[in-house]
């Protein structure tokens, strides 16, 4: 609703299912010019890098489901836990080889609205954002729609941001990079 009334454009990495709901849900994403991302099938860390197939199918499985929903190809995904983690350490660099050889970007976020990982208030993701988003030139937030405090915080946000001159861009393939260990 937020980002429809400030006619902002945001980047949803999905991990869709195959139910009417959901179908509906990444329709809705994409008719209303968001960018829809790959995030993952299962978010089975263990099972998603176990290999580059491994990850392969859990991406494709995802994948089908976006195209199937929008009849729009994603372009671009987000690792499970980011592109550093305990869980890919092995697989991480042939992964990204072949992601890109398939013509796949991925994006890490150099902000965290840690509403996944200890934030428990609207005001915290809020003020975890902003902070964030002033420490870069350019930021992409990492940000969830599991709690409501965190959506609660999205009003908020757009309205700091467009009242202190910033601008919300969805990603694309040609967006520039942010991959955890750069700074923007």
């Amino acid at each position: 609703y937020y980002l429809r009334q400030e006619n902002v454009k945001a980047t949803f990495f999905v991990v869709p299912e195959k139910t009417e709901y959901c179908y509906s849900l990444l329709r809705e994403i994409s008719n209303a010019g968001h960018t829809i991302g790959i995030h993952s099938a299962s978010h089975d860390y263990e099972k998603i890098y176990a290999s580059v197939d491994a990850f392969l199918e859990d991406f494709n499985e995802a994948y089908e489901i976006v195209l199937e929903a929008t009849g729009k190809a994603p372009d671009i995904y987000r690792f499970p836990g980011g592109s550093v983690n305990d869980y890919n350490e092995k697989t991480r660099d042939d992964i990204i080889a072949e992601m890109d050889r398939r013509g796949f970007t991925y994006f890490d976020w150099n902000v965290d609205s840690n509403d996944a990982g200890g934030a428990k208030k609207a005001q915290t993701v809020f003020n975890n954002v902003t902070t964030g988003v002033s420490q870069n030139r350019v930021s992409v937030v990492l940000q969830h729609d599991i709690h409501d405090f965190s959506v609660d915080a999205v009003e908020d946000i757009i309205v700091w941001g467009l009242n202190n001159g910033y601008s919300f861009e969805r990603l694309t393939e040609n967006s520039p990079g942010v991959h955890h260990g750069v700074q923007n």
